[in-house]
């Protein structure tokens, strides 16, 4: 069983690391997913603080965004439906900030600028692509990145990349990064490189996620550092 890492919890919300390779919303079978730890240790909580006449099962557990499976990051849930409505609005409203660290092969262009796309999604294979954006049911993509740093494999040029991500779409990051010839390191659905290899995941996390509170209104800022080992060839200042 994965241990709950916690950045900060309340009444309303609870902040929490997504590990690579966990659902980040209910996942099907014994899969582990994040709203199921969340749940158990909210059930864990309750019976420690409350007598049994009191106790209510299942706690509530609202997804408010989400992360590919094998992505890992900081993550907020929403405790009330309450907070759970206000943050989702933030997240359609562009209001919750998110910023992550991504290893692609190659070097871009330009050591930063912004990336817009139009991307669409096979249900039947998972995957998404690049398209024109008259091509039905295609939704726009941005994002900005700034190369933090570079570093070499097997005389392959490594980037680090710092993204913030402007629109939530189906592996945005994989898709858009994959499309200029700077595909993620580890990435088995979209660097052809690694489509043979398995028990990897894409070197991406992210690494620092900012809303207001739902019910406060504070400002809230929680960040971590990825944990892939592709990280280290890079120097700590960077990350």
């Amino acid at each position: 069983m994965i241990k709950l890492k916690i950045f900060y919890e309340d009444e309303d919300i609870i902040v929490v690391q997504k590990p690579a390779g966990v659902e980040s919303q209910e996942a099907r079978g014994f899969a582990q997913d994040m709203v199921s730890l969340i749940r158990n240790h909210r059930m864990l909580s309750t019976q420690l603080s409350t007598p049994p006449s009191t106790r209510r099962t299942p706690p509530y557990v609202g997804v408010i965004h989400r992360l590919d499976r094998q992505v890992s990051g900081v993550m907020v849930y929403a405790k009330t439906k309450k907070a759970a409505a206000v943050l989702s609005a933030a997240v359609q409203k562009g209001e919750v900030r998110k910023i992550y660290h991504a290893v692609v092969c190659g070097k871009p262009v330009d050591n930063h600028g912004q990336w817009v796309d139009y991307l669409l999604k096979n249900g039947k294979t998972n995957t998404t692509s690049v398209v024109d954006k008259s091509v039905e049911d295609a939704k726009k993509a941005v994002l900005n990145y700034t190369v933090l740093g570079t570093a070499k494999v097997n005389e392959r040029d490594l980037s680090l990349l710092e993204i913030e991500l402007l629109t939530g779409r189906h592996h945005q990051i994989r898709v858009q990064c994959a499309s200029r010839d700077l595909p993620l390191w580890g990435d088995v659905k979209y660097n052809p490189a690694f489509q043979d290899r398995r028990g990897v995941n894409p070197a991406l996390c992210s690494v620092q996620l900012s809303f207001r509170h739902p019910v406060t209104g504070e400002q809230m800022t929680f960040s971590m550092k990825p944990e892939a080992e592709v990280f280290r060839l890079f120097p700590e200042e960077a990350q």
